[in-house]
């Protein structure tokens, strides 16, 4: 996230961020873009190939036109940049930088409100790597924009049937929804999503709800999380769906609600999903999740003879893994999930026709997955819940260590199995419970994970964590 002071970019999680016209201003984007080109100018000073740069956007407002200036930025520094006709889902462009492009450029918020934008950097298929971006941070600071007009201006290509194609080569989706025995509901939250509704979900067996083009996103946050998703929710039951999903913003992110109304966790999307790969593939590999993510996939990869690990928050830190060994699934908190054979990258709608090729051959209804996970592997209830603090807590890793000193033996009549400080404190109880804490380190807000076997004991476990925090 970006900090309010006009001067200063900084790279977070997954790019730069801020409100537009505050933080994120054309200004602000000039300078990344000069930022970019002086960085490729001196990695690639003594190479006669520069990387081909390609620039999208999502449907936020002005996307285009900050798009457009800043790949006319790179094309005035003589560099080839490209820039998509219309607006591109986020991994399209993941996708694009595997077909020639040696580097992307997104701008979008994401899951973010409407007053926010922002720019993802994409490299070798997904989010570029810290170093990469620190860099790039760094020559942005100290940037000086070309304002002369390119000669030639960057030119514009039509992009969107390369990733249509991609999908369809996956999976596809024509044959898969046909085969469909009921109505599968797909909510765009109004993202970019949608731009793809004719070339893939073009099918009597698809409802789509909230696809055309809003700007302020229908009021809410393009985030596909229970509270946004009553729409969604509702659809489903009226339709009588075998389930319903939903992407966010970028399109990056995916959502589940079963064929009885309920809001699917990423703890239990994740194990479905798991399952069902490891018997469709038929491949052994590394499981790779965030250490915001549940016990369940962990006892489907010791079942399976799997061996598992986990990462800080950032889809970033999966991706990294599954370029560089041999990994089977990875999986974050937030709604991002990648598996072998695709891309090391989350991607919502790839996410979304896999679970209508489990329905149909399955022939089992959400709801009916999920029970048969619950059987082998136990229930997860999963919550997450941010705090607001007097004031924030700069150093996360300190944080943690001085919590972790002060917990007892047991909790809750459990013994504490473990504890990481990898990105936060969690804290892990005999029975695989867990709570994870999270402080922003940017702003007065601790972020707070659990799972355990119930919801009473999940949320026992919730108000421990804003007791622990004030009495550090």
């Amino acid at each position: 996230m970006s900090s309010h002071q006009s001067n200063q970019i900084s790279f977070g999680t997954d790019g730069f961020r801020g409100i537009v016209a505050r933080d994120f201003t054309c200004d602000a984007v000039r300078k990344i873009a000069q930022g970019m080109a002086d960085y490729i100018a001196y990695k690639y000073m003594r190479s006669p190939d520069k990387p081909q740069v390609i620039v999208g956007y999502d449907r936020r407002f002005m996307g285009e036109r900050f798009a457009r200036i800043f790949a006319d930025i790179l094309a005035a520094n003589k560099l080839t940049a490209v820039l998509s006709e219309g607006p591109l889902p986020t991994p399209a462009v993941s996708l694009l930088t595997t077909k020639g492009y040696g580097l992307g450029v997104v701008i979008t918020a994401s899951h973010n409100g409407h007053i926010y934008n922002g720019i993802k950097i994409k490299q070798n298929g997904r989010s570029a790597p810290p170093a990469v971006t620190a860099e790039i941070e760094n020559y942005s600071a100290k940037a000086v924009p070309i304002r002369s007009l390119p000669v030639p201006p960057a030119s514009v290509k039509s992009l969107k049937k390369v990733y249509s194609d991609f999908l369809n080569s996956k999976l596809p989706a024509a044959a898969i929804m046909a085969r469909l025995s009921g109505p599968v509901v797909v909510d765009f939250m109004h993202g970019v999503g949608a731009e793809l509704s004719e070339e893939i979900f073009k099918s009597k067996n698809v409802i789509k709800i909230r696809a055309e083009r809003d700007p302020f996103f229908g009021g809410m946050a393009p985030e596909p999380v229970e509270k946004n998703l009553a729409p969604l929710i509702e659809a489903v039951k009226k339709n009588k769906a075998l389930f319903g999903v939903a992407l966010d913003g970028d399109a990056d992110r995916f959502a589940l609600v079963s064929d009885k109304g309920q809001y699917m966790t990423p703890c239990q999307i994740a194990p479905m999903l798991f399952e069902y790969l490891l018997g469709r593939n038929h491949s052994k590999g590394k499981l790779v999740q965030a250490v915001s993510v549940g016990y369940l996939t962990r006892r489907i990869a010791k079942a399976h003879n799997l061996p598992f690990e986990e990462t800080p928050v950032g889809f970033k830190y999966i991706a990294e893994k599954m370029l560089t060994e041999d990994v089977s699934f990875g999986v974050e908190e937030s709604g991002g999930y990648a598996w072998k054979g695709n891309l090391p990258e989350r991607d919502g709608l790839l996410t979304a026709l896999m679970f209508m090729e489990m329905a149909v051959k399955t022939k089992k209804t959400v709801s009916q997955l999920y029970k048969d996970i619950e059987s082998r592997y136990g229930k997860s209830f999963f919550v997450r819940r941010d705090f607001t603090l007097e004031k924030s807590i700069p150093n996360k890793h300190s944080f943690a260590v001085k919590i972790k000193k002060k917990l007892p033996k047991t909790l809750f009549g459990k013994k504490i199995a473990g504890t990481s400080t990898m990105d936060g404190l969690k804290i892990i109880l005999e029975n695989d419970s867990w709570l994870l804490m999270r402080p922003s380190g940017t702003e007065p807000l601790l972020r707070t994970y659990s799972e355990t076997d119930s919801p009473e004991n999940t949320k026992k476990f919730l108000d421990l964590a804003l007791k622990l925090v004030e009495r550090k």
